[in-house]
């Protein structure tokens, strides 16, 4: 098996292509910056991996992906070894993206907030139980439900 689950923030804006041919595919290449969880005196705090993602992916990338977004990243790990000019073996591995989406709101995003520290928005508390075993429903919650 074959498979990998990233969370990060994009290190720069993804590059897009459109592959040739009858029916093009988009195809988005992107870098994410994954926190080490144990980091030690000397060492990178993260990780950088690089990530390609094709059609739908691809296409929601160009759309709504920009750096500093932080994502949660699910694909697997393809080997993209070669040889360069000097005859020297690079190796060097490529996240090939399944499914992709965000990892904090938008609203974070932009604020940002490094998304270390919960803090949930004020909202009213509600009143005492009534007899009923209800809760009472503070008075101007209404607008805030999303189903009227």
């Amino acid at each position: 098996m074959n498979k990998v689950i990233l969370m990060g923030r994009l290190t720069r804006d993804p590059e897009i292509r459109y592959s040739q041919g009858a029916s093009s595919t988009a195809i988005a290449r992107f870098s994410l910056a994954v926190d080490r969880r144990f980091k030690r005196e000397g060492e990178p705090d993260a990780d950088f991996f690089n990530c390609t993602a094709f059609g739908k992916q691809a296409e929601f990338a160009e759309r709504y992906l920009k750096q500093g977004t932080k994502m949660v990243v699910v694909g697997r790990i393809q080997n993209d070894n070669y040889t360069n000019k000097e005859g020297q073996k690079v190796y060097s591995v490529q996240i090939m993206v399944d499914e992709m989406e965000f990892a904090e709101s938008k609203n974070a995003s932009a604020s940002g907030d490094s998304g270390n520290a919960y803090q949930p928005a004020s909202r009213p508390t509600p009143s005492a139980a009534a007899n009923d075993g209800f809760m009472n429903v503070p008075e101007g919650l209404d607008e805030e439900l999303p189903f009227n």
